[in-house]
């Protein structure tokens, strides 16, 4: 952010909580920013944002990368911005399950237990600020979570965001578990990361989509909110594996969606980037028209960027499509 912008950009409070999910025994990992001078809440200004299958939000959302994260962008223009971490991920409880070997257990964190975990999240801000409707986020897996929340709860939603938005699979799904049964969760090392995030970029574009030093930062702060899988060798992060299962029930050619489109009835906005090979575009476009009961809906591809155009060079141009929707008075 040039000098002169970041002078002008409001003080942000910073909060953290651990939400009670609504079963017993399990926590969520909650952060919140906002302008410290924040005036009264409003459904249109306070958004809350989930993660996808892999990785928690909160080292992505609020990762300061060339000293401003996105959670840092949306609250400078006056949101309350919250992410929270599922079950399973980041700061969050992690299940019985995963203190033991995975293939010891069925996989954990399904679709209907992410939405029951953002739900709880959604009442407890609601509750603190006495709104009727809050804005939701979700990217990649998160997508398909926050559209059925978004589709269970018309009337507690404001606006939908759906960043790199998942739908029906053409193909095999781009994440697995290695081939055999499923486990309980997978583990993922930074060197299979970094393949899966540049698979797809051409390779003359590949060396500078990244700038110097971003992906050591998010990897280093992402795998250490895995203590255990850290100790492995090579380091790991551990995973859910609920999100595989998903994907053969939900997302294979033929089956029945996870949610029904046409039961959103607030705004969406979808943005895919062109490079995107786990969710790629053509799941947007197909998505698009399935809205048939949102107003103002629209569909935004961005250029030269990946499922993870949030931490590289083009960053910006999410950061701003997002915005105008965020801002922009619809119908």
């Amino acid at each position: 952010m040039p000098v002169a912008a970041r002078a002008q950009a409001p003080q942000l409070a910073t909060e953290e909580f651990m939400v009670p999910a609504r079963d017993a025994g399990i926590e969520l990992f909650v952060r919140n920013k906002r302008p410290e001078n924040a005036g009264a809440a409003r459904p249109d200004r306070t958004l809350l944002f989930v993660h996808g299958a892999t990785y928690p939000a909160h080292t992505a959302f609020d990762l300061p990368l060339g000293g401003l994260s996105w959670m840092d962008y949306i609250a400078g223009r006056g949101f309350d911005v919250w992410c929270m971490d599922l079950r399973g991920y980041g700061r969050s409880t992690r299940p019985p399950e995963m203190a033991r070997p995975a293939a010891e257990s069925p996989p954990i964190v399904r679709g209907e237990t992410a939405v029951a975990d953002i739900a709880a999240v959604a009442d407890f801000i609601r509750a603190r600020h006495g709104l009727p409707r809050i804005v939701v986020m979700g990217w990649s897996w998160g997508t398909s979570l926050m559209g059925r929340y978004a589709a269970d709860n018309p009337t507690l939603v404001e606006r939908v965001v759906l960043f790199a938005p998942l739908w029906t699979l053409q193909g095999p799904p781009p994440i697995g578990a290695g081939g055999g049964p499923l486990g309980a969760y997978r583990t993922v090392t930074q060197a299979a990361a970094r393949q899966r995030w540049l698979n797809g970029v051409p390779p003359e574009k590949a060396a500078t989509l990244i700038p110097p030093g971003w992906f050591e930062h998010w990897s280093g702060v992402t795998w250490a909110t895995d203590p255990e899988g850290m100790r492995q060798n090579p380091p790991a992060l551990r995973a859910p594996n609920g999100v595989l299962q998903d994907l053969a029930e939900y997302w294979a050619p033929g089956k029945e969606p996870f949610y029904d489109p046409a039961k959103i009835r607030a705004p969406v906005l979808l943005v895919v980037a062109e490079w995107d090979r786990d969710t790629p575009p053509f799941m947007a476009t197909t998505l698009f028209p399935l809205l048939t009961n949102s107003p103002g809906k629209r569909l935004v591809m961005l250029a030269e960027g990946t499922h993870t155009i949030v931490m590289e060079r083009n960053r910006g141009a999410l950061f701003q499509a997002v915005q105008v929707f965020l801002e922009e008075a619809i119908g």
